[in-house]
């Protein structure tokens, strides 16, 4: 009911006051941000597969860590198991985007599986230096993070024991003949730091002509690092058991944003964290796909008067092909 003290009497009709004004918000879009190109192609195979061999196909582990991802193909038709014994005789099977241990290739060829590798093939790329590193008789370093699906498929090449793994600067250790390859989805100066403890103890040792990190991440972080100071806040959309998503959350508050945080989608996020914010920057991980970045910022228009602008720091178009068993 609309008292007297509250609105006016015009010509025997009464008009409410008008609604306070929405708070502004500058929304600030990272760019590059979301689906890589491994992303892309590792999808894609799924999806592929489903159309040429049809319903279902198996894929050992997630193909991306992305839930959303994970069950839109699930509603394709694709089942997502951990090992191939939940497998049954004469089906098709996929390999995640992070690679897998030799072992696993090796068991579904002795169960005759038909199976297709959906690995990056910027993973395939540290996989192929390791099995150089090895023959030429050197100890190799993997920097990574210890029970990363990526890390483990990366130690899996080799016999166990063959590689060292080394997630910071203190685990350097004194092996001689060495050689060092990293995964693909680390901080960028995270890792620099680590490469230089490395190179200063051990002058000869050997490593990639440049960093295994892959385009996709480094441009991510690059490009987190151009909005950092010039926001309040900063989301990162992406699953909580991505790698490269949650480097983004670390890589904001050290580029000058401590006040950075990851969510899946719109309806993780807690409202309050906009508490005295005008300017949200806003971004994702290289599994997540754009329409939960949208969704977001829709979320926001129903909170704020919204205003979009987009920073860019490099154009990507990489793109990888496709197995032969899916293409064309």
């Amino acid at each position: 009911m609309i008292s007297q003290d509250s609105a006016r009497a015009t010509g025997g009709q009464t008009t409410a006051l008008k609604a306070p004004p929405r708070p502004r918000l500058a929304v600030v879009l990272a760019s590059p941000r979301g689906f890589c190109a491994g992303v892309d192609r590792a999808i894609l195979i799924v999806e592929q597969a489903l159309a040429r061999y049809g319903k279902p196909v198996y894929v050992r582990h997630e193909i991306v860590h992305n839930r959303d991802v994970v069950e839109r193909l699930e509603g394709k038709g694709a089942i997502f198991v951990e090992e191939l014994d939940e497998i049954p005789d004469d089906a098709t099977v996929i390999f995640s985007a992070h690679g897998v241990p030799k072992s696993v290739p090796a068991e579904a060829t002795r169960r005759k599986l038909f199976y297709l590798d959906a690995t990056c093939p910027l993973v395939s790329k540290v996989h192929a230096e390791a099995g150089h590193h090895h023959e030429a008789g050197r100890q190799i370093v993997l920097i990574g993070h210890a029970g990363h699906p990526e890390v483990i498929g990366t130690m899996g090449q080799l016999p166990s024991g063959t590689v060292l793994l080394v997630e910071n600067v203190e685990q350097v250790a004194n092996p001689h003949r060495l050689a060092y390859i990293t995964q693909t989805t680390l901080s960028v100066d995270d890792t620099i730091a680590i490469v230089s403890a490395l190179r200063a103890r051990f002058p000869d040792i050997t490593g990639p002509s440049k960093e295994d990190i892959c385009y996709a991440t480094t441009n991510r972080q690059a490009a987190v690092k151009a909005i950092a100071a010039r926001v309040d806040a900063i989301l990162v959309v992406g699953a909580p058991n991505s790698s490269n998503s949650r480097r983004l959350v670390e890589v904001a508050r050290q580029a000058g944003c401590p006040r950075a945080m990851l969510v899946q989608n719109s309806k993780e996020i807690d409202w309050t964290f906009f508490d005295g914010v005008e300017r949200l920057g806003l971004t994702a991980g290289a599994s997540a796909p754009e329409h939960l970045v949208q969704e977001i910022i829709e979320a926001c228009r129903g909170r704020f008067d919204v205003r979009v602008e987009e920073v860019t720091v490099t154009e990507e178009n990489i793109r990888f092909n496709l197995p032969r068993a899916v293409a064309g």
